[in-house]
């Protein structure tokens, strides 16, 4: 096979149909717009439009609220913790720390801190060092003889 006899595979590409090319192309004068009308024309802006009427996301209520400086964590599950353990991307028997995690990979940015969270088993003994973790992954790593130490700044934002 050279170069020149590659080809895609037939029916892979459609040829761009070119409108308002004569009445040969059967695309021809309006171009498939109809006639007239705001839609036949260059520009056009209706997504939302009902024609004057109050639009339906204007008429029904606002609801929630969004905080503006609410804390963002990024969250790992222990499941997954000790899949790395045990792959040997982190070491069991130094402290597990959110730079730690970081560096394995297991979690790829800190945002306002890193949070943990009980999905999974843990079956190694792990001292994890992080922002924050759940009343079930505390218990769960304390059960298995670890411990999880949670930095006093994050409890004091959050109060």
């Amino acid at each position: 096979m050279k170069l020149n006899e590659l080809r895609d595979n037939p029916g892979a590409t459609k040829r761009k149909k070119r409108v308002g090319r004569g009445p040969g192309s059967g695309m021809g004068k309006t171009a498939g717009r109809g006639i007239k009308g705001q839609k036949s024309r260059s520009g056009v802006a209706i997504a939302g439009y009902e024609g004057g009427q109050m639009p339906l996301y204007q008429r029904l209520p606002k609801r929630g609220f969004n905080k503006p400086n609410r804390k963002a964590y990024a969250v790992v599950n222990l499941g997954l913790i000790q899949k790395f353990v045990d792959a040997k991307k982190l070491d069991a028997k130094k402290a597990i720390t959110e730079d730690a995690l970081i560096e394995s990979g297991l979690v790829r940015r800190k945002l306002d801190g890193i949070r943990v969270l009980a999905k999974g088993d843990v079956t190694a003994k792990l001292n994890i060092e992080v922002t924050g973790a759940s009343k079930a992954a505390v218990d769960a790593v304390e059960k298995a003889g670890g411990s999880i130490k949670v930095s006093a700044a994050a409890v004091q934002a959050a109060e």
